[in-house]
């Protein structure tokens, strides 16, 4: 079982205890959704049971090249998007969940790229981000840019600004602060970001920068939801002082127990909360608050939340299932909640649904398997990582992409959409549909190689790549929970059933501190 589903199993109960989150909940409609019903369909040759018209095809599985470069996908795929490149094609990032609990004092993490061109057809694959770990999350974005989130055990965790084409250097947003990032989105209407924190105890932020679109230094705000609905944010005195966690700053932030994925879309921001099976939405106009589903006690169809995107056109949440059986669930503005497709088959065992995202003309949407089997034994690529050998081996993950006759409206209302010049991802879209994009040079600058990097991390920079390293310094924060830690590990050792000397290890340091989530 992956990281996050175990934890999720472990602590449901304890976190649901006093979790009472405000909003007129949206029931489940009983009729079929827009795509019709998967029920009779059989699963294709990837294992996907998928609505009449569409198909699943693999862009990349970890361990391997991908198909058209010689670059070596990374591991364990989580949070990702997809960014125009000005001449028809785009970018696919996609970030790598190897958690640093996994790997002690190694950073195996960081973020891929897949460059393709305007017919889908692979350029180039390369990474944008290495010695990083646990990234999770990620952005894109308006000026072309990929942040990506650490989901840090130990509250650590840092956000990183990187170039989709990996020539310049990734950038520590060091102003939005360290913490167990969930996810992140960007609102440029009022320039700010908004961010989900992977926590039991978690709020929900908003980081106003001091001088937009530089995002280094800015404003650290936590939502208050108010009785009626209506929300305030709350300033977050001395964010960066890391000895007190943020969330313990204010007592008048709301609680948003395990905050997992968060999109911008349209003068709304919708997030998830993974602990109590929720999906939570604001209106940023009216400044209103509401839970659009709640699937607390096992409620059917949308069990084990994570990871979520929006169709820029029709306005469906797509959110991903990092448990129970494995789907991508609709919400649809006219109410209906139902299941898009399904993953089955042995090779997905244990493994979590991450980042859907569609590219850039809506044309395909990419997910990932997490843990789905791939050709190489794990710890072929991270000796830390034992995982045995056999089909449990080799659960290094699998990217796919989605296509088929996604759905249109009758009148779709032009004026309210933004441009085309905004990238789309998991976490932030702004796309028109089939429109080309240019996007000005001056957003990716070249820079001159100056040194061969070589590195830990499965995302090996080419020789055209410059070394960075990133420099951890480690803060003492309050907030123990062993309980967690110890389930996660013995999941993880169930699931294994090898590595325990590294699993050990970490174990024994969190039972340690005081700095889990």
């Amino acid at each position: 079982m992956d990281r996050r589903s175990f934890l999720k199993n472990s602590i449901a109960g304890l976190a649901s205890v006093g979790l009472l989150l405000d909003g007129e909940l949206l029931e489940a409609a009983p009729e079929v959704g827009p795509y019709g019903s998967i029920k009779d369909r059989e699963p294709d040759e990837n294992g996907f049971i998928l609505p009449e018209g569409f198909k699943s095809k693999v862009i990349a599985i970890g361990g391997d090249q991908v198909e058209g470069s010689g670059y070596q996908w990374h591991l364990f795929p989580s949070g990702a998007g997809s960014i125009p490149d000005g001449s028809g094609g785009w970018f696919f990032i996609s970030n790598s969940e190897v958690s640093n609990y996994l790997t002690p004092n190694e950073t195996w993490g960081g973020a891929s790229s897949i460059h393709f061109d305007a017919s889908g057809s692979v350029i180039d694959a390369h990474p944008i981000l290495a010695w990083s770990h646990s990234n999770a999350g990620g952005c894109a974005t308006p000026w072309g840019t990929w942040l990506s989130c650490e989901s840090d055990l130990f509250n650590e965790g840092k956000v990183w600004e990187c170039d989709p084409n990996g020539l310049d250097l990734p950038i520590e947003l060091q102003g939005v602060g360290l913490r167990n990032h969930g996810d992140i989105a960007i609102d440029r209407e009022r320039k700010c970001l908004y961010m989900t924190e992977n926590h039991r105890r978690g709020l929900f932020y908003r980081y106003v920068p001091n001088q937009w679109p530089n995002l280094k230094d800015g404003l650290l705000e936590a939502l208050k939801v108010e009785s009626d609905g209506s929300i305030q944010w709350i300033k977050i005195t001395d964010h960066l002082d890391g000895t007190i966690p943020n969330r313990e700053k204010t007592n008048e932030g709301k609680l948003m127990a395990g905050g997992m994925g968060c999109w911008y879309e349209k003068d709304s921001v919708y997030f998830s909360t993974r602990l109590d099976n929720r999906v939570h939405s604001i209106n940023l106009s009216s400044n209103r608050y509401e839970v659009i589903w709640d699937g607390e006690n096992g409620r059917q169809p949308l069990l084990g939340i994570d990871d979520l995107t929006v169709d820029p056109l029709t306005g469906d949440v797509f959110v991903a299932e990092t448990n129970g059986n494995m789907e991508l669930v609709i919400i649809t503005p006219e109410g209906s909640v139902e299941p898009f497709c399904r993953v089955t088959g042995e090779q997905h065992d244990f493994s979590a649904l991450t980042g859907p995202c569609f590219d850039p003309f809506r044309k395909r949407l990419y997910i990932s398997s997490q843990r789905a089997e791939g050709n190489r034994l794990v710890r072929d690529v991270i000796p830390a990582i034992n995982w045995g050998i056999g089909s449990y081996g080799s659960r290094t993950g699998i990217t796919y992409e989605i296509s088929g006759p996604f759905r249109t409206v009758k009148s779709p209302d032009i004026s309210s959409m933004i441009p085309i010049d905004v990238p789309t991802t998991t976490l932030q879209q702004d796309v028109l549909v089939d429109v080309p994009v240019d996007v000005p040079n001056e957003v990716f600058p070249q820079s001159v190689p100056t040194e061969i990097a070589t590195t830990t991390s499965t995302l090996k920079l080419s020789a055209e790549k410059v070394k960075e390293k990133n420099i951890k310094d480690v803060t003492d924060v309050k907030d123990s929970n062993s309980l967690l830690v110890i389930s996660s590990f013995v999941g993880a050792a169930i699931f294994l059933g090898a590595g325990a000397a590294a699993i050990k290890y970490r174990s024994n340091s969190l039972m340690k501190s005081d700095k889990t989530p």
